[in-house]
């Protein structure tokens, strides 16, 4: 890691910078402010929760009470890197060929194609694929469906906490924090989630020098103080409203890559929440020159923050990276 990084594309000169702004400005001039997936697939309306009800519907009752809690339970917000939110893990025995098919099923429909390949290939790499992992169903999402009961399902593992809750848990995208990441430590660029530091640090060097100053910070908060702070709260870095509209430019579409790896349902209501408490303007960028891998001035850790929105990234390489998102109704 001795030898420095470039990110692809970005110069850094000022005349060069505005070049890049008016280039990126151009291309990017009907990006819409509500994402849809990089690489969306045809996931639709609440499949994946149709498919959850089938899978809670075959359970035995022997199952049920190893991986059925309430909704209310603590667990089910549980945050953190590695963990088993129930016992039984999915490649086991526990569960029956069909129940493993739709759990897999389950999976592929909560995320955009290119996603689900990265997601795969992660869990595969990290702990040698999905039966490692465990799930655990939360609430009664028969009739959740038809909008009476919140309910949640909810896979964990290491580097992985992902929930699907077909917005049944109200103004909380994705139904809780969701936890991604991967093991890889040979190098940054190495990592199945370099592109995200790449494409933040886009940010980063479209800011002019005062605006550098004040978004980059010395160290970073703890990767796992990702509770959503609402509109009294502090928040670190730069914020979005005193970008120039070039700038807010690579914002957006910093926002749509970070959010590519999932369907589109949970995408949009990430950013109807954002736009109900301040919208991009009261986002902030923070960049830390803690472990700053190759003194390279490529930030490799990094935070999004806003009221209703937490992104909390570590490259060490290795990353764990979090996301939370809620809205004011959910806030304390």
């Amino acid at each position: 890691m001795s030898s420095p990084r470039h990110l692809p594309g970005v110069l850094q000169d000022s005349k060069s910078r505005r070049s890049f702004l008016q280039a990126t400005s151009a291309t990017l001039a009907g990006l819409a402010l509500m994402p849809r997936g990089l690489f969306a697939g045809t996931n639709s309306g609440n499949d994946a929760e149709t498919v959850i009800g089938e899978l809670y519907n075959s359970l035995t009752e022997t199952q049920r009470k190893a991986i059925c809690l309430a909704v209310n339970d603590p667990i089910r917000v549980r945050v953190n890197a590695n963990w088993h939110v129930t016992k039984p893990l999915i490649g086991s025995d526990f569960y029956d060929p069909k129940q493993k098919a739709m759990i897999d099923e389950i999976v592929r429909k909560i995320t955009s194609e290119e996603g689900h390949k990265k997601l795969m290939q992660q869990l595969d790499e990290d702990d040698g694929g999905i039966g490692a992992y465990s799930l655990a169903i939360f609430g009664n999402p028969s009739r959740g469906e038809s909008g009476k009961d919140p309910f949640e399902c909810l896979i964990t593992g290491r580097h992985l906490t992902l929930r699907a809750d077909g917005n049944s848990i109200e103004n909380i995208a994705f139904g809780g924090p969701i936890v991604y990441g991967h093991g890889e430590e040979s190098s940054a660029q190495d990592n199945l989630f370099y592109h995200q530091t790449v494409q933040v640090n886009k940010v980063f060097v479209a800011l002019d020098a005062k605006q550098a100053e004040k978004a980059l910070l010395n160290n970073a908060p703890a990767e796992t103080s990702v509770q959503v702070q609402g509109k009294n709260g502090t928040f670190p870095g730069l914020a979005v409203g005193e970008m120039t509209a070039d700038q807010k430019v690579v914002v957006k579409e910093t926002l749509q890559k970070l959010l590519s790896p999932y369907r589109d349902q949970d995408t949009s209501e990430v950013m109807a929440i954002i736009e109900a408490t301040g919208g991009l303007d009261a986002l902030r960028f923070a960049f830390y020159q803690q472990g700053d891998l190759g003194s390279d001035r490529i930030w490799d850790m990094w935070r999004i923050e806003g009221p209703s929105f937490v992104c909390n990234f570590r490259g060490a390489p290795h990353v764990h990276a979090y996301l939370h998102i809620a809205g004011p109704s959910k806030l304390a």
